[in-house]
């Protein structure tokens, strides 16, 4: 039996950079993560679609809690994916496009029993429990996002204070924990992120097409690539809201090349990275910028994959756990 190679220098300071912000983590809760000032909009889910749609539109939002005033009860998060659903809905029952000015949010579940997919969960957290927890329960759930709800001792009511993402949760790490610089390992050791089948288009593809490949694969974004495979753009589920806000359902045969001429002039830009970075570079770039995904490329700009903050949360959370001492 050969014997046992010592530890690298760079695998220890990961460990040690991992451990540490679990440790922070655990001692941290969801309150800490808000910012001082914030303004927090809820849905009655006797709201339309089209309402809903406008009043994310006009604060420059693309989810919101839900609440159901007949049983004063805290209904679950309003998410990209709920319109997505809608889109594919009228794509296949086109004749029901009459009543889209009607259709209320409370109908949404009706959407995914007829679409099949599965309605998402409705996690929430108390904002005093650890921060750690609140993790833990987004990616059991696949959540990126978790709604903080109080409840009132005396009525058990449910109060819902705010709603954090993982970005959020991921730059208050970047920001706080100076051990995210030892994690020196690159992605093409650490085999972190998507690298095989990753779904992808082009700018000639048909919008309709993406939102297809964005509901199958349960994902919130596809590379758009060109002829020779280099990275172009990335087309995201949020891209959807901005193609949809006239109350325009039916018309997405547009090509992908057109729909992104429709974003803000604001948008700013996509993040890459490479097969060397480690996450110390890339907690850099979230604190400095509001990073969703960064797509992973070559040299030549060509696609690798794309990591996620989901894989991030993933990797910080889980990795080498079952190794620390309690």
């Amino acid at each position: 039996m050969p014997p046992a190679q010592p530890e690298r220098a760079i695998d220890r300071e990961e460990r040690q950079g991992l451990r540490a912000i679990r440790n922070f983590l655990k001692v941290r809760t969801s309150y800490d993560v808000l910012p001082l000032s914030f303004r927090l909009i809820i849905f009655d889910t006797s709201l339309s679609v089209k309402e809903s749609l406008n009043i994310l539109i006009q604060n420059g939002i693309v989810s919101a809690p839900l609440w159901d005033s007949n049983s004063s009860t805290f209904a679950g998060l309003l998410t990209t994916s709920d319109y997505i659903n809608v889109i594919q809905y009228y794509f296949q029952n086109p004749a029901a496009l009459d009543q889209i000015d009607q259709f209320r949010l409370d109908s949404l579940r009706e959407v995914e029993k007829a679409l099949g997919v599965a309605p998402p969960e409705t996690i929430s957290i108390d904002p005093q429990r650890p921060l750690y927890e609140a993790c833990r329960r987004m990616l059991e759930s696949r959540a990126r996002r978790i709604p903080l709800v109080t409840h009132d001792s005396q009525t058990d009511r449910a109060h819902v204070l705010s709603v954090v993402t993982q970005y959020r949760i991921l730059k208050f790490v970047a920001v706080n924990v100076s051990d995210t610089q030892k994690l020196r390992k690159p992605l093409g050791e650490l085999l972190l992120g998507s690298y095989d089948d990753v779904a992808t288009a082009s700018m000639d593809t048909p919008v309709i097409d993406v939102i297809h490949i964005l509901v199958e694969r349960s994902i919130s974004s596809v590379p758009i690539l060109n002829s020779e495979g280099v990275v172009y753009n990335v087309f995201e589920s949020v891209d959807v809201i901005t193609l949809i806000k006239g109350g325009v359902y039916d018309d997405l045969s547009l090509t992908v090349g057109e729909a992104l001429k429709k974003r803000s002039p604001d948008f700013p830009g996509i993040y890459t990275c490479s097969l060397n970075d480690g996450l110390d570079t890339i907690f850099d770039t979230i604190r400095k910028s509001r990073v969703h995904r960064l797509v992973v490329v070559d040299e030549n700009f060509r696609l690798k994959g794309v990591l996620t903050l989901s894989d991030i949360l993933q990797y910080i959370l889980l990795e080498g756990e079952n190794d620390e001492v309690s």
